[in-house]
C-alpha cells in the first residue's frame, strides 16, 4: 500500500557531496516524521537525522552536523539529506523512515525504504 523509493547515493572522494532523496507513494493519508538512518558494514543501524511535519530538524550525531542537512517536501511527500564534507567514515547504506497514516484509516506505522549505498573513497 505504501512504497519508499531512495535515490541518491553513489561513491565519491572525500570532501565530496551527495543529495539523498527519498519518496513515498501509495494510500498515504498523512505523514509525520521523517529521517534517516545509516549502517556500516559489521555496525548497528544508527539514526543519522531526524524532521517533523512543521520542520523542526535534529541530529543524533554530533559528526554530522554542519556537514549534513535534512529537509522535507510535503507536497512531493519527500525527504532529502544533503551531505557535504563527505569522510570515509560516512560509507554506509542509508535508509530513509517515514511515520505514515494509511489514507482513510486510523492505521500508523513507520516505513523503511530499501536503503542506498554511500561510499565515500578516493
Amino acid at each position: 500500500q505504501v512504497q519508499l523509493v531512495e535515490s541518491g547515493g553513489g561513491l565519491v572522494q572525500p570532501g565530496g557531496s551527495l543529495r539523498l532523496s527519498c519518496a513515498a507513494s501509495g494510500r498515504i493519508g498523512s505523514i509525520s516524521d521523517m529521517g534517516w538512518y545509516r549502517q556500516a558494514p559489521g555496525k548497528e543501524r544508527e539514526l543519522v537525522a531526524t524532521i517533523t511535519s512543521g520542520g523542526t530538524t535534529n541530529y543524533a550525531d554530533s559528526s554530522v552536523k554542519g556537514r549534513f542537512t535534512i529537509s522535507r517536501d510535503n507536497a512531493k511527500k519527500s525527504v532529502y539529506l544533503q551531505m557535504n564534507s563527505l569522510k570515509p567514515e560516512d560509507t554506509a547504506v542509508y535508509y530513509c523512515n517515514v511515520g505514515i497514516r494509511i489514507a482513510d484509516s486510523y492505521y500508523r506505522r513507520t516505513y523503511w525504504g530499501q536503503g542506498t549505498q554511500v561510499t565515500v573513497s578516493s
